[in-house]
């Protein structure tokens, strides 16, 4: 089947709709530009990063489904593209339905994966995947009763949350009211539903991307990271592994993602422990610790994703080498500022990203470091290094 692609802004367009437009969704806005696809970037604040670089830039609370269906029937997409799990999932299931456009990878992995339960139980349940023991909980009182079956310490995360939000650590049952709060005040959705998660000792844990697309799967290189509180501060590529471990992480990457289905980037997360691997989560969009692929691949896992989703070949991605990345942090309110541009690139082998994220309040990261080396070791260093000689300043404009 041959491809076709037209050109932005005329009748003869292949338009693409990215659903959150965070730093991400930019990477994946530049690489199908580059493909001559139109870019409809939509979040719900004006300003964000992939906005700064489409076509054109919409403004819509995601999770109210009529002003989503109003969206997608004013732009006609083909391609609707989802960056985010908080999302009316509902609409894109009836878009997918009637065939107006091509949900990425498909309106159901959207609706599994945006919330914890549904891909949990299938990855464990349908699929009989290893994984950590779980239980779920709708108020303070079940929270006890799971934490007491799942034992301490455990994790306890809204079944709707991303990068961290709302999770906690419970030592012991008295520690589960607070938890709870946390849960309430982080989850995305109204309501609490959690997940208890029994503590998984593992050596290390690690991102399998994992690209389908018209010609079959793709596994890249495993991906290491580091994460504080749930949200990636670290990563980088290769990760070593035992070759039975990494047999198993893909058959358990391949397993989830053929029952996901469609075409484009999945991140796999999973926990490693000598030869055992047991799957965590999986986003059906490229994943944040992937920012490494920017230098540690010729195709960078948006390239990939671009290709895919396009349906159009996925070579071997052309690994460079080791390579690292490191989170650029902000905390408190105001626009940031960055200083210290220079130092961080004076370091050879170094790039940086600094996301364009038009105001911080509270946490939030704003940039990401690059570095490729000799070593992952030696990649790692200077990553950190470069992110320590920037200086990121909150200012009011």
């Amino acid at each position: 089947m041959t491809v076709s692609l037209g050109t932005p802004l005329t009748s003869t367009a292949t338009r693409a709709l990215l659903l959150g437009s965070g730093e991400l969704g930019k990477e994946v806005a530049i690489e199908l530009m580059r493909l001559g696809v139109e870019v409809i970037a939509a979040d719900r604040y004006a300003g964000a990063p992939a906005m700064q670089v489409a076509h054109r830039a919409r403004v819509v609370d995601m999770l109210d489904a009529r002003a989503l269906r109003a969206l997608i029937d004013l732009e006609r997409p083909h391609l609707i593209i989802p960056e985010i799990e908080a999302i009316a999932t509902d609409v894109l299931a009836a878009v997918e339905s009637t065939r107006l456009a091509t949900v990425v990878p498909t309106a159901r992995a959207t609706q599994l994966t945006m919330n914890r339960e549904g891909i949990r139980r299938l990855a464990a349940e349908d699929l009989g995947l290893p994984t950590s023991p779980y239980r779920f909980a709708d108020s303070r009182d079940e929270l006890e009763q799971a934490v007491a079956a799942v034992g301490v310490p455990c994790v306890v995360k809204p079944v709707m949350s991303s990068s961290g939000k709302g999770q906690s650590v419970v030592r012991s049952v008295d520690d589960a009211a607070a938890a709870w709060d946390a849960a309430a005040s982080g989850g995305r959705a109204a309501g609490t539903r959690v997940i208890v998660e029994g503590f998984v000792d593992f050596d290390y844990e690690i991102t399998q991307l994992t690209v389908r697309h018209s010609g079959g799967t793709v596994f890249l290189d495993p991906i290491g990271h580091v994460q504080v509180d749930g949200d990636y501060r670290e990563s980088w590529q290769p990760q070593a592994m035992t070759e039975a471990a990494l047999a198993e992480a893909r058959r358990i990457a391949g397993a989830v993602t053929q029952a996901l289905g469609g075409f484009g980037v999945f991140g796999v997360e999973l926990f490693v422990a000598g030869d055992r691997v047991l799957f965590n989560e999986v986003s059906p969009r490229p994943h944040d610790t992937g920012l490494v692929t920017l230098a540690s691949q010729d195709l960078s896992e948006f390239a990939l994703h671009a290709r895919a989703v396009l349906g159009l070949p996925v070579p071997d991605a052309g690994m460079r080498g080791p390579a690292a990345s490191c989170a650029v942090l902000a905390e408190g309110s105001g626009v940031p500022v960055f200083s210290g541009v220079d130092d961080a690139l004076a370091r050879p082998g170094t790039d940086l990203r600094l996301f364009g994220k038009p105001r911080v309040d509270g946490r939030r990261r704003v940039g990401v470091t690059i570095a490729r080396g000799d070593s992952v070791e030696q990649a790692r260093a200077t990553a950190r290094a470069a992110a320590e000689a920037l200086t990121v300043e909150l200012v009011e404009g």
